[in-house]
């Protein structure tokens, strides 16, 4: 099968032939329909963060069953599917605690001494994020992705599989925002926008975005934001609190910054949560002024919007049938794998929401 393979840190993607091999007891064979760019790929091309290489990038796609293994009782061949990074084992104390975002068990991996996944010229190549979606096909743990409904778009569908279920899961579930609440949300990128959104199914009385490019406003707006900072031309933080008198309950980072993290806990009215939702590079610190901490303001982490996907991800998919999710605009372009890099290359411009790789 066709792949995008990164081989070198800071060195465009290769389009080439990748061996994969059959389902194990517990997993499923993909037909890859669908792949969108996130700059969580960007991170790891960039080195921002490690992982072994060679590998086959790409985490956020749809696609349909091509084939289970003896055990599989989740999906079926023929059903259509959504992916997820979050793997979980379904037995560890954060799976029974309903935390299954956070679950790191070894059990959805495969054992060191059979064979990988995936293979080039004899050798094993490391899968990325349980997935390694930029590819004609993906072998993944059955507990990697949940069978939604045949009439949904599956171009649409691999977006929830990442930034819509990290935004939308940030807003209802890691913060809980509730009806008539404020919201701040630092980024208009993908993840941003679906945080947007994610607010605005909750209630919240006021929601402003803020991008350092002009033009994402009316993309903000149409996801649901009542507001927009433009924060190239003034102090965000400032606005905020002149805007709300006092701060927001609820702000959302969504870029990946120390300074920006800074900026997020920096808005927040007394009792707010801050969330950061962007992946920091290793290495950076953000410092924070621990009197604001009497005020009882909090800062945490949200990893991919604390999400139950089984659960959420079908839900997800008839809220855009409904018309309640906005997915139509969040894809500003569509590609082919050969046009990887290009792709990447729009995305580091700022301006698009969302890149799309779609397979025949």
């Amino acid at each position: 099968m066709k792949a995008a393979v990164l081989r070198q840190v800071g060195t465009p993607l290769q389009i080439e032939d990748v061996q994969i091999n059959k389902p194990g007891p517990h997993e499923v064979l993909i037909r890859t329909k669908a792949a969108g760019l996130c700059h969580s790929d960007l991170h790891f091309i960039e080195g921002s963060y490690p992982h072994p290489l060679p590998a086959v990038l790409g985490h956020e796609s749809a696609g349909v069953v091509e084939a289970v293994g003896s055990e599989v009782r989740t999906v079926k061949v023929g059903d259509h599917v959504i992916t997820c990074l979050s793997a979980y084992c379904g037995h560890c104390e954060s799976c029974l605690t309903g935390h299954l975002s956070l679950c790191v068990s070894p059990d959805t991996k495969r054992d060191a001494k059979d064979e990988p996944r995936l293979m080039q010229n004899g050798a094993g190549l490391p899968q990325f994020l349980n997935l390694s979606s930029f590819a004609e096909q993906m072998l993944i743990h059955e507990h990697a992705c949940v069978a939604i409904r045949k009439d949904m778009p599956l171009d649409r569908a691999a977006l929830i599989g990442c930034s819509v279920m990290t935004g939308v899961g940030a807003a209802i579930h890691t913060s809980c925002v509730r009806p008539g609440e404020t919201v701040a949300v630092i980024g208009c990128g993908g993840v941003g926008l679906a945080a947007i959104n994610g607010a605005a199914i909750a209630g919240a009385g006021r929601i402003i975005a803020i991008d350092m490019v002009a033009s994402k406003g009316n993309l903000a707006h149409q996801f649901g934001a009542t507001d927009f900072i433009d924060a190239s031309q003034t102090d965000a933080v400032k606005e905020v609190i002149e805007m709300t008198k006092g701060g927001v309950h609820h702000s959302f980072e969504a870029i990946g910054l120390a300074k920006t993290a800074e900026q997020a806990f920096g808005m927040l009215r007394r009792g707010g949560t801050a969330n950061v939702i962007g992946m920091i590079p290793i290495g950076q610190m953000i410092s924070l002024p621990g009197f604001a901490l009497l005020g009882e303001k909090r800062i945490q982490g949200s990893m991919m919007g604390s999400n139950r996907f089984p659960v959420d991800m079908p839900r997800l998919v008839d809220m855009y049938m409904n018309g309640k999710l906005k997915l139509d605009e969040m894809i500003s372009q569509r590609i082919r794998l050969d046009q990887v890099n290009e792709g990447f290359a729009e995305m580091k411009k700022g301006e698009l929401a969302r890149s799309v790789i779609v397979f025949d």
